[in-house]
């Protein structure tokens, strides 16, 4: 039996998850006797899933001495419609003061897992939904397991800087070797949280079998009966044995490692790591102990927070979007355009088509670049069929919904216009002088500008109020966010629009108010520009974008300029000038790029281009990495504190959502603004932290 502990006071109340027992008669399936079942409900639909907290486990600790103690013949857990369990809850952790304290949760977890896996009964987890987390290593606790050919699975602590410690770091690499379980518990974590589909799953062993959803439960019950008459066996491999194979897996996880976080130190994938090679020798109780250990001291750390505060930051923001009008004003939109047929463009034709199913229409200067347009969107089409995640009815039916043409007569009947032309201002004030005369007044016209006014934009229209900026991210289809320019004369009409649309796309969406570049590229234009005027005066460029290394950010600043393209960064950095000053100065360098053709500092090997170097104006003062990473910094600081006081967005938290999702501002740090909190920064420059200390999820 498991001891109850509770949370400190403060934390949140706990929705507890009910663990109900039945017993299931197995004769039918050729076994005398039942089968007790377990099922995990929080009583709410499935958009609340099934978490696991201190009262919870209880709860599921009380169900298994119910079925231990039932003369049943075997023991399964299963979860609610849709969902198994989305893991532990994480609500309380943050209000942990101590680390016995956080020993006391991980011990509470194991002592009701393992009585999964020593009991003497069979134990069987059907996984009927998704199951992530303490979710999934319940799972694996048992003996055998099952999975709905719909659910998901995976192991995502490490991204969220922890660490799988109810069992998963110690039992995973047993079941499926070191390699297959660093894929799972650290590769998939850092890429972006990925999850197993259930052929994956299948494929590397963390489950058994696998059965569609629509007769899920009989079919398990079915394949439990089969075990325990001895029909089925499931044959284990012994993975202890070759050391080759833990060699192999150590130096994939280092190389993982390696690429997510470019050599800084971050203590989550190593201590997975640790404990991932140490299950190798450790007995389970041993390998237990260990997590329980790691996980404490990962729970107590600052980085645990700041990544709890990202974390939670970005499910609200998922959900709410700060500043929008009332969602029964957003009009109906059947038809979008896009002008452009450009890559950008293409881009959000595409993603515009799949997730809104509604005729598209592009247009270009000429045929030839419309029909390259419709042929990338027809490719992309083709390329999802290929990799099974649209099927070719769907696809098929989706191309039929995208044309073009050389003609703006197309965007008549539109209810929704996007334009991605050429980033320069009097091409879009004609543009959208054009469109006027052809849509509906109805008609909504929002701009990709990513440094241009928007106001500007409608000048000398009729309907300036329909105007909106709908600023994408590169890539459209993978970048979360999407910033919501509103000028002074654009209606809550339109905003209500332009937020239901970016709901339908699946982003996360802030609203800003329409000024220079808005949030994120204002201040990666701020912090690039202080890295390439530290070069331009004298500090060799291999030093200044060594200075923000440690952060663990996914470029430094000259493989971002490499990505972005000294063009566009040039012109971002001219735009910021003219606007705001010379904060933003012009780099002759970039200057020299552009004028000479230049794309990048590095090759694509990595190494340093030659044409990059011979383009460089450098005076003769050079500063140390350190000096430029507190010069960096300190403009962020100064930055982001004018933006709040411009009222480009109204909190700290919309600045630290935007960083987050739109340039990878890494979780471990919890959102820009509390990083340069807690590194005395805020303080420094501008005499006050943007977080005050003391929320539980914030270190002080």
């Amino acid at each position: 039996m498991a001891t109850a502990i509770t949370l400190p006071e403060g934390a949140p109340e706990e929705v507890v998850t009910h663990a109900l027992v039945r017993e299931v008669d197995l004769t039918p399936f050729g076994v005398s006797g039942t089968l007790s079942l377990i099922t995990l409900d929080n009583g709410l639909d499935h958009n609340r899933p099934n978490t696991l907290g201190p009262t919870s486990l209880m709860e599921l600790d009380a169900a298994i001495t119910t079925a231990e103690s039932s003369p049943s013949v075997a023991i399964a857990i299963i979860g609610k419609p849709f969902i198994f369990a989305a893991g532990a809850d994480l609500s309380g952790l943050a209000y942990l003061s101590t680390k016995d304290q956080a020993v006391a949760i991980g011990k509470l977890g194991h002592d009701v897992f393992r009585r999964l896996g020593e009991s003497k009964k069979p134990t069987f987890a059907f996984i009927n939904g998704l199951a992530l987390g303490g979710g999934l290593e319940v799972g694996l606790h048992c003996k055998y397991r099952t999975l709905a050919t719909t659910a998901m699975v995976g192991l995502p602590e490490v991204f969220l800087g922890l660490l799988p410690g109810w069992g998963g770091a110690t039992i995973l690499p047993k079941l499926i070797g070191p390699e297959r379980a660093v894929q799972v518990i650290i590769e998939n974590a850092l890429n972006n949280n990925t999850m197993l589909k259930a052929k994956d799953a299948l494929a590397l062993g963390v489950i058994d079998v696998a059965f569609a959803p629509v007769d899920f439960l009989e079919k398990s019950v079915q394949f439990a009966a089969k075990v325990i008459n001895g029909e089925t066996k499931i044959e284990r491999a012994d993975h202890t044995k070759s050391e080759d194979e833990w060699s192999a897996a150590k130096a994939k996880a280092e190389a993982a490692i390696t690429k997510k976080y470019r050599g800084a130190d971050i203590a989550s994938p190593k201590a997975a790591l640790d404990l991932l090679l140490a299950a190798r020798t450790n007995s389970l109780s041993q390998g237990f102990d260990a997590e329980d250990e790691a996980l404490a001291t990962l729970t107590m750390s600052d980085s645990l927070r700041a990544s709890l505060y990202a974390f939670n930051l970005i499910q609200k923001k998922r959900k709410k979007v700060e500043g929008a009008p009332k969602a029964n004003l957003a009009r109906k939109v059947n038809r979008v355009g896009v002008v452009g047929a450009g890559l950008m463009a293409s881009q959000l034709a595409l993603v515009i088509l799949r997730n809104l199913k509604v005729p598209v229409v592009i247009s270009d200067l000429d045929q030839e670049r419309v029909d390259k347009g419709l042929a990338y969107i027809q490719g992309e089409l083709a390329k999802l069929v290929e990799k099974k995640r649209l099927s070719a009815e769907a696809a098929a039916a989706l191309g039929r919904l995208v044309t073009g043409s050389v003609s703006k007569d197309i965007y008549a009947s539109c209810d929704f216009i996007i334009e991605a032309v050429f980033e320069e201002l009097e091409i879009k004030q004609k543009l959208f002088k054009e469109l006027e005369g052809i849509i509906s007044p109805e008609c909504i016209l929002a701009t990709n500008t990513s440094s241009l006014s928007v106001e500007k934009m409608a000048e000398g229209l009729v309907h300036p109020e329909r105007v909106i900026g709908f600023h994408f991210f590169n890539p459209v289809a993978v970048m979360p966010l999407l910033e919501i320019a509103r000028t002074p004369a654009t209606d809550d009409a339109t905003t209500a629009t332009a937020v239901n649309v970016g709901k339908e796309l699946k982003k996360t969406m802030v609203i800003v108010k329409d000024s220079p570049a808005f949030v994120v590229n204002r201040l990666l234009t701020r912090f690039m520009g202080e890295i390439t005027d530290a070069i331009d005066e004298g500090t060799p460029p291999a030093v200044a974008d060594a200075a923000m290394k440690d952060l663990g950010l996914p470029m430094t600043s000259l493989e971002l300029l490499g990505l972005v393209g000294p063009g566009v960064a040039l012109h971002v950095a001219e735009t910021l000038h003219d606007n705001l000053g010379d904060r933003y100065r012009i780099s002759p360098t970039m200057q020299n790029f552009v004028k000479n053709g230049v794309r990048s500092f590095y090759l694509k090997d990595g190494s340093v281009n030659p044409e990059a170097t011979a383009q460089l104006v450098q005076g003769s003062v050079a500063s140390t990495a350190e000096e430029v990473r507190i010069r960096a910094l300190n403009a962020l600081a100064w930055e982001a504190k004018a933006m709040l006081d411009e009222g480009v967005v109204a909190t700290a938290a919309e600045i630290d959502i935007c960083m987050l999702l739109g340039c990878g501002w890494p979780m471990h740090l919890g959102g820009i603004l509390p990083y340069l909190d807690r590194e005395g920064i805020s303080d420094s420059v501008n005499g006050a932290r943007f977080h005050q200390p003391g929320v539980a999820s914030l270190p002080a």
